[in-house]
């Protein structure tokens, strides 16, 4: 009986993975729990075949879920429009009530009837053996025996915990249940006196916020969390994961974080093949509708990385709602399992981010400092300009509001507080973060994220003059024009070399510098344009990554159109078409492509991304900079 009631309760069953090829699964790392065994090529999977019963069961019940997800969304209007009808009587009420408790005793029995079909079934048996093992003791042997079962991963045992850092423990700086620290926003009326009057006449204003933020805006913002996207994409994900775990032999764990949830995660370990950049781990941040399933990890996947990719909360196995300081505890706990529990250094981990992934990307850079880089594909300065833009003119102190109180993703603040590195992406028809139309190349968010990036590092030089002239190129529409802008202005690489390279010599590379303080108007508009435009310079990516390498530049892989001068640009056109111009900006630590984002082929898993006709050239540029 304990073993029925077992399989009444138990997860859903999704796939079983055949077991590995052990004499063949050996990996040159050494024998740690994190080890993860080579591929095999006798290793395959296969859907877990549910009995009739259980298999009827299931359909009626998952039916049953959508039917209640899509009664939960529309509650509101159906209330008001039973409210306008009348039937919220209590004679009404009532016989409605007994309906709807026979509905609830007819879906218990039918997950009775599931629980039977399961019990007769010697797959599911051995499965739920397994799962109350592994719960019991969480030995090595009972996770590996786990890890050849996807299931329901709420079921799935914790296995890392945010308080399990010995540093951790007692530790008064470190997050609490609370949350990690965020960044936040100055009132916006400053000066003005926090009386209880004054509380009193914001308090209508907050409740509205934060039901709008609760309820349209944080959806609006994260689809990905609802339930029924998740249950469209659910074969997708499975398939993703089933790619994940037999091709590249990931390992899928649950983090517990500080507030609670449970994020999910899945890890790939490169540290035993012969390609060095294995021993780099890439930590991917998805998109708003993003998956690690089907996201962003494919990129450093090609490339030869060792990748951990999660989802968000309330993405998929992760429990919770993605609310800023949600995201940061969950980033904090991603972090700490690399770090304690994988064995990489903060020195080896690179965070790469797609779109709004780049408010978790930016806040671990700026709390943990030693991290090797950051990139940003397709990501924005602050939310509040794009928010505006999809909500009307009368809503703009609401919107306003709202962002800044419950949704405020600030991710330029929190990259000025990175020293380290940075690649970003920039999209030439990006039509989510982009203000006006995507053919406005200079309303896309990212070239603020950019510009105020560019004048937090270099205060001096990024002036009136120098302000001007960096706009100017970053609205260049082709490569042409943008040497002629540079051409124009006769910039001197030599010179501009000569002089970051002695302030770097007599101040250090930390940021910001005073750099450009006593120039011209022309000097400090020639500083400008080589910061942005130059392959090389003082504190660049290469220098960085490499301290004992001089300053040097590479090569370009060709020589940009309408000059002589050699650059480490790289360009490209392929038959996807569209403008894909890169440029760099080294000497700030900073890096900047520019790609069509619209012209992704249909064929790929994911518009997150990059093609793999793109990719092919832009991965030596990603091994060289975080090599």
């Amino acid at each position: 009986m304990a073993k029925l009631l077992s399989c009444v309760l138990g997860p859903r069953l999704y796939k079983i993975y055949r077991e590995r090829d052990t004499d063949r699964a050996a990996s040159s790392v050494p024998e740690t729990p994190t080890a993860v065994p080579a591929a095999s090529s006798s290793s395959w999977d296969t859907y877990y075949q549910p009995r009739a019963l259980e298999k009827h069961a299931d359909s009626i019940l998952a039916l049953a879920s959508v039917f209640w997800s899509i009664s939960y969304y529309s509650s509101p209007f159906a209330f008001f429009y039973l409210y306008r009808k009348g039937y919220l009587s209590l004679s009404k009420v009532v016989p409605f009530s007994h309906y709807a408790g026979t509905l609830l005793l007819l879906l218990a029995g039918v997950a009775c009837l599931r629980g039977i079909g399961r019990w007769t079934n010697p797959q599911y048996r051995q499965f739920i053996t397994i799962l109350e093992a592994t719960h019991r003791n969480q030995s090595a042997e009972n996770k590996r025996q786990l890890a050849n079962y996807n299931f329901d991963f709420r079921s799935w045992p914790v296995d890392f915990h945010w308080e399990e850092p010995s540093s951790r423990k007692g530790s008064r700086g470190g997050p609490s249940r609370r949350g990690v620290a965020l960044l936040r926003p100055e009132p916006l009326h400053r000066g003005t006196a926090d009386t209880f009057l004054n509380r009193v006449k914001k308090l209508p204003c907050q409740i509205t916020s934060y039901l709008v933020a609760h309820t349209l805006g944080r959806r609006m913002l994260y689809p990905g969390s609802v339930y029924l996207l998740q249950k469209a994409l659910m074969p997708v994900l499975l398939q993703g994961q089933a790619r994940l775990v037999e091709e590249c032999n990931g390992r899928r764990a649950k983090l517990l974080a500080c507030d609670g949830n449970e994020i999910d995660t899945m890890f790939v370990d490169r540290r035993g093949t012969a390609e060095p950049q294995g021993q780099k781990l890439v930590i991917c941040c998805e998109g708003n509708a993003g998956f690690y399933e089907v996201g962003c990890v494919s990129t450093p996947l090609e490339a030869g990385y060792s990748v951990l990719g999660w989802n968000h909360p309330g993405f998929a196995g992760s429990t919770g709602v993605p609310f800023p300081q949600n995201e940061a505890n969950a980033m904090d706990v991603v972090v700490q399992f690399a770090i304690h529990r994988l064995g990489f250094q903060p020195q080896d981990i690179v965070i790469y981010a797609w779109s709004i992934g780049g408010f978790t990307a930016t806040w671990a850079a700026m709390s943990y400092p030693d991290i090797s880089a950051v990139i940003l594909d397709a990501s924005f300065d602050d939310l509040v300009p794009l928010a505006l833009k999809v909500m009307p003119d009368s809503w703009r102190a609401l919107v306003t509001r709202t962002v800044r109180q419950h949704l405020n993703l600030n991710n330029s603040e929190q990259l000025c507080r990175f020293q380290g590195p940075v690649l970003l992406v920039r999209r030439t028809k990006d039509e989510i973060i982009t203000t006006t139309v995507p053919e406005d190349i200079m309303s896309n968010r990212g070239n603020d994220l950019l510009l105020k990036l560019l004048q937090f590092r270099y205060p001096r030089v990024m002036v009136e003059e120098g302000l001007r002239a960096v706009r100017q190129w970053l609205e260049a529409s082709s490569q042409l024009e943008e040497a002629s802008i540079y051409s124009r202005w006769e910039v001197e690489e030599d010179w501009c070399v000569s002089v970051l390279r002695s302030y770097q010599a007599e101040h250090g590379p930390d940021f910001p510098w005073s750099v450009g303080e006593d120039m011209s108007a022309d000097g400090r508009r020639q500083l400008a344009l080589f910061l942005v435009s130059s392959g090389a310079g003082p504190g660049s990516i290469y220098t960085t990554l490499r301290p004992h390498t001089a300053l040097h530049s590479r090569p370009s892989t060709s020589r940009c159109p309408g000059t002589s001068r050699t650059t480490c640009r790289l360009f490209w056109k392929d038959k996807i078409g569209g403008d894909t111009r890169g440029y760099f900006c080294d000497s700030l630590h900073v890096a900047v492509y520019s790609l069509a984002r619209g012209d992704i082929p249909s064929g790929q898993q994911s518009s997150c991304t990059f093609p793999s006709s793109m990719w092919k050239h832009l991965a030596p540029l990603i091994h060289t900079c975080i090599k």
